[in-house]
């Protein structure tokens, strides 16, 4: 098997899988509306953000512009890593794999910011978006907005009352809404993270006799 089939194999499923969720709930949900499944615990939770993982924002076209230029930057030199591990006598699929999550998850999001400006009407509260609506899409090129769903509110309570600042509110843990190339590229990054030492470990040397 060549070594790119298993980075590519994982790369595509990824991506057919991160846009078609996406595709069903821009398509089936109105934004901000909540479906639990299976427990009180994980809904799809359709919500959009300009483009960082988890629905941190850069704000502003040229803040959402720019993200975009780095985001397909890092592919690219993600890919190029890719390939030329791939060339090395030494090769470790696993840390191919982990660069295969990152790009899959890059791209996957990519794909938001490039063309779903340009294929769908705006997603509003109570009513869903339309895929190639007559009149265009609700903005241009990498100007799109990522949409996220996956919500896992794990324990829900409140904060002690001498707590600073937030003494007395609600906290929910987890809050972030994200979606599954937000978490490839998180498990990627991870991965890589705890075994750092051996996948970039040096080849030890050969003494002479």
């Amino acid at each position: 098997m060549n070594r790119l089939t298993l980075p590519f194999l994982i790369t595509a499923l990824i991506i057919i899988l991160d846009q078609a969720i996406k595709l069903w709930v821009k398509t089936h949900m109105y934004l901000g509306e909540s479906i639990p499944l299976f427990t009180d615990w994980f809904y799809l939770h359709f919500t959009e953000n300009e483009g960082m993982a988890f629905g941190m924002q850069l704000g502003g076209n040229t803040g959402k512009l720019i993200l975009s230029i780095f985001r397909i930057v890092a592919v690219i030199v993600m890919f190029i890593w890719l390939i030329r591990l791939t060339k090395k006598p030494r090769f470790d699929k696993w840390l191919a794999v982990c660069l295969a999550l990152i790009i899959a998850g890059a791209l996957g999001n990519i794909l938001d910011s490039a063309f779903y400006g340009l294929i769908f009407s705006h997603s509003h509260y109570h009513q869903v978006a339309t895929l190639f609506p007559p009149e265009g899409g609700y903005t241009g090129f990498l100007h799109g907005k990522v949409v996220d769903m996956l919500y896992f509110p794990l324990i829900e309570g409140h904060y002690p009352g001498w707590v600073p600042l937030v003494g007395g509110e609600d906290f929910i843990f987890f809050r972030p809404v994200f979606n599954l190339a937000d978490s490839s590229i998180t498990v990627g990054v991870f991965l890589l993270i705890i075994f750092q030492k051996r996948f970039f470990a040096k080849p030890e040397k050969k003494e002479h006799a």
